[in-house]
């Protein structure tokens, strides 16, 4: 087959797979390498380098970093402190929900900063009588606003940075995203505080644990008094566990103060049913809660033991303590790769993969935490898709596929260029992963720009622009599909406020960036 028509067929039957969301998205992205490869597009190690691409170790290494800040309670501090003392009102929440998220999109990505702040701001929301339905969409939506400000806020940002520097431009600085990123999220929270009667006011679906009131019951149920000290703290906390069938526990004799037999747990209390025992020794029965307390990281490995049922998993309750053990260490570590990643002084892969190792070997995170943060999915994506994009490069499909545009455009000029290509990443973007459409799009803008003799680099920033307004579905991005159930969503919710935001995206992409970044 000719490698141009192989590789468009490939790029159609991908595009099918992905909107059809029955094939996994990680198989979708494997089974186009691996297509690649089968008709003679590319050969083997061309079709796999994406899984060796530096691009890819740097969005991986940037998870574990992530992961630090929230395990750590650094998140979790930075909500309590400014969510908690914002005013009860709708606007001025909605204006201290977008800044934070925002700012801790740009450094830990949007699905990281969405997952860490929705439990607090629905908990904010219900302790000031405001639907929660009114913050969560506005919160993911002004994630991927503020994913704008720095490199490190979206892997899309990491592949443009390349593709530029690659088509014989340059990459873009830490810092330089913000020349847009910054009207754009102040235009996008404008557009948020006029457009609250676009967003619908429907009660959760399910309300997230608010961590003082769950301590707050635990003390009632289980009539616990002052002198038993802070339950839920950053080093030691409680957790509740249930004895199941079969239990080894079954059988035991056990009283209130007691610990375990390795010393690390005390059992604070026990209920059976509603009968609280306390007082005198009990033998354990099938269906016994027991309340246990200890360190955060005896409590989890507890809690994963045979025999017993975990009520609330001890790492979900950790990670909403503000400023756990390590959260300074996993600060510095972020500050320093920062400043890396600022000056140049390494590779931005080399910059997130020392933070990583840092936070591995001082303990701030364990190997499994480190493992387990990866968003292996989002991995598997780029490394399969960026082969894709090489094909389009190679065999002069995307030289074709920009002449076909620039022949349909006529003498139109760049900005109808550029108009063109950022609708065409806006359709894709809101039916495929904003990653996948800028890997597809990207050679096409490249090719354009090359016959067009122009730069490359407002075509790269446009296309950065544009892959972040996925507003007009759920299944856009991850974290519109978080706040869907929280926040008693439908489908066809979205499009109300999505529309004018991603009209505005558009406009910032084909007006003002080539302000900033010339033709």
């Amino acid at each position: 087959m000719d490698p141009v028509l192989a590789t468009l067929v490939i790029l159609l039957l991908a595009v099918i797979a992905f909107v059809s969301n029955r094939v996994p998205i990680g198989v979708v992205a494997i089974g186009v390498a691996l297509a690649l490869f089968f008709t003679g597009v590319l050969t083997l190690p061309e079709a796999l380098a994406g899984f060796g691409d530096p691009t890819v170790l740097f969005i991986a290494a940037l998870f574990v970093v992530s992961e630090s800040l929230d395990a750590t309670g650094v998140t979790a501090w930075a909500g309590q402190m400014v969510i908690g003392r914002a005013d009860a009102t709708r606007r001025r929440l909605l204006l201290v929900v977008a800044l934070l998220v925002a700012g801790l999109t740009a450094l830990i990505s949007i699905n990281g900063a969405v997952a860490a702040l929705l439990p607090l701001v629905v908990v904010v929301a219900a302790r000031a009588g405001i639907a929660s339905s009114k913050l969560l969409m506005p919160l993911a939506f002004a994630a991927s606003a503020g994913s704008l400000l720095l490199l490190t806020g979206t892997p899309v940002n990491i592949l443009v940075s390349d593709f530029a520097a690659a088509a014989g431009g340059r990459p873009f600085g830490f810092f330089e995203f913000a020349l847009v990123g910054i009207p754009v999220l102040a235009g996008t929270i404008v557009i948020l505080l006029l457009g609250g009667r676009l967003v619908p006011e429907r009660p959760a679906a399910r309300m997230p644990l608010d961590l003082v009131r769950h301590a707050r019951l635990l003390r009632q149920q289980y009539s616990l008094s002052l002198d038993t000290g802070t339950i839920l703290g950053p080093v030691t906390g409680v957790t509740e566990v249930v004895v199941a069938p079969r239990s080894p526990l079954i059988g035991t004799h056990i009283c209130a103060g007691m610990t375990t037999p390795d010393g690390d747990l005390v059992v604070l209390a026990a209920r059976r049913g509603d009968q609280l025992l306390k007082g005198t020794e009990f033998l354990v029965q099938a269906g016994d809660a027991l309340l246990l307390q200890g360190a955060w990281d005896d409590l989890s490995r507890r809690s994963n033991e045979p025999g017993v049922l975990v009520v609330d998993d001890p790492q979900r309750l950790r990670r909403s303590i503000p400023l756990g053990p390590g959260a300074r260490r996993a600060i510095g570590i972020l500050l320093a790769m920062i400043l890396l990643l600022a000056t140049g002084l390494v590779p931005p892969a080399v910059a997130a993969l020392l933070a990583a190792c840092a936070l591995v070997l001082t303990r701030t995170v364990t190997v499994t935490q480190a493992y387990q943060s990866i968003s292996w999915t989002t991995v598997v994506l780029i490394a399969g898709m960026i082969p894709l994009s090489t094909a389009f490069i190679a065999t002069g499909t995307a030289d074709l596929v920009a002449g076909w545009m620039l022949s349909a455009l006529g003498d139109a000029g760049p900005h109808v260029a550029l108009l063109a290509l950022c609708t065409l990443a806006l359709v894709l973007g809101q039916l495929i992963s904003n990653t996948a459409t800028v890997l597809i799009v990207a050679p096409i803008a490249i090719a354009v720009a090359h016959s067009l003799q122009l730069s490359v680099q407002p075509f790269m920033m446009a296309l950065t622009v544009i892959g972040a307004a996925a507003f007009l579905t759920p299944i856009a991005t991850p974290a519109n599909l978080m706040v869907m159930e929280p926040g008693g969503y439908r489908f066809g919710d979205y499009w109300r406020l999505g529309l004018p935001l991603a009209v505005f995206f558009l406009a910032m992409s084909v007006l003002y960036v080539p302000l900033i970044w010339p033709f």
